[in-house]
């Protein structure tokens, strides 16, 4: 190329030819976006019962995306999943925040793939920003030896502000988890509030890790996370904090007696453990399997199956006239104004709530 810099007008000034660009090392590579295939549900389906971990993964994130195209074709995988579903035994943990719920969990699934073999999925659901609406899900991090094992599945989700919503997705999960083969299946909580309750209800066997030496160990009974649980073990039960832990242990056990008997008949057992140095767990999962054993016996493991079952199919009912309600056409166009007269006081809360159901429900009939 010719630059007009290089005329004899412009003395002192020289612009040298720019370097040719040289071929691309891959002649057969085409410039533009690379878009990756994509699979259909039957693909899918055909993946996740070969127990391929990748489509597993891409299913995963099917279910979890909010695009209605999306959600059609999930339901479509999980339906075409459900028949090869329901053989594994699904265990909640739960605990306050820097209980050692991962830490545990490394050591609890390294146990149970060790000792009984089979396949392992964890399911961790991390709480996401307010502000940012983002989440760090670094749970797998911390679960550095699972997560290098070949026979364990572990995926983080993000709550993004609605706790029912990953709850429902991580149920649908567990299918597709069970259709691949994977016969244990751990839920791991946020560890406050509701999310015991939903994750309750989508498992077998629920887990509370308690602490010792953080102050009256009795404030523990005035939860309501106490009455559901199957099995309390109280963590860092190690150098000067066992007798902390046994004493500990002996009033959660003292606390329990004024529970009334659970549904299932089982009396909840109170176990010591430390995650850190891997002692006590053998005895945590005895517990966990004569717990399974003996619901099975007396066919509480079937009904509580079935119950569950119900409880999800209100739930999604639930959720669709939410979702149903917020996308309609007549609510998106009066929403702000309403919200706009709720801010500067011109009508309560609840009048606006009632005029835009009234708009909902005349536009739907």
């Amino acid at each position: 190329m010719d630059h007009p810099e290089n005329s004899k007008e412009y003395k002192g000034l020289t612009v040298n030819s720019g370097v040719e660009q040289p071929a691309t090392v891959n002649p057969y590579l085409k410039r533009g976006r690379y878009k990756r295939h994509e699979l259909s549900a039957g693909d899918m389906v055909e993946g996740i019962l070969k127990g391929n971990v990748t489509v597993l993964s891409q299913a995963v994130t099917l279910i979890e995306s909010v695009n209605p195209d999306h959600q059609a074709k999930a339901q479509e995988v999980i339906e075409k999943c459900l028949p090869y579903s329901g053989s594994s035994i699904r265990v909640g943990i739960s605990g306050v925040p820097g209980a050692g719920k991962s830490t545990s969990i490394d050591q609890f699934g390294m146990h149970v793939l060790d000792r009984f073999g089979g396949k392992l999925a964890v399911l961790a659901i991390d709480p996401s920003s307010e502000r940012s609406k983002g989440s760090i899900l670094g749970d797998k991090t911390r679960m550095e030896k699972l997560a290098l094992h070949p026979d364990a599945f572990i995926r983080p989700s993000p709550t993004a502000g609605s706790l029912g919503g990953v709850a429902r997705k991580t149920r649908e999960t567990i299918i597709l988890c069970e259709a691949a083969g994977y016969d244990k299946i751990f839920v791991e909580t946020v560890g406050v509030g509701q999310s015991e309750t939903a994750c309750h209800s989508m498992v077998d066997f629920f887990l509370l890790i308690q602490l010792a030496g953080t102050g009256d160990e009795l404030q523990g009974i005035k939860r309501g996370i106490m009455e559901i649980a199957d099995g309390i073990v109280i963590n860092k039960c190690d150098g000067e904090n066992v007798d902390k832990c046994h004493l500990a242990a002996r009033n959660f056990r003292n606390a329990l007696h004024f529970f009334p008997a659970s549904d299932s008949g089982w009396q909840p057992k109170v176990l010591c453990y430390s995650g850190f140095y891997g002692t006590g767990i053998k005895e945590i999962w005895d517990m966990v399997y004569e717990y399974v054993n003996f619901v099975k016996g007396n066919g509480y493991f079937a009904y509580r199956r079935n119950e569950q079952s119900k409880y999800w199919m209100y739930e999604s009912i639930n959720e669709h006239l939410r979702g149903n309600f917020y996308n309609n056409p007549a609510i998106q166009r009066r929403l702000q104004d309403a919200e706009r007269s709720v801010l500067v006081g011109e009508r309560t809360s609840f009048a606006a709530a009632k005029e835009l159901l009234d708009i909902y429900f005349n536009k739907e009939r």
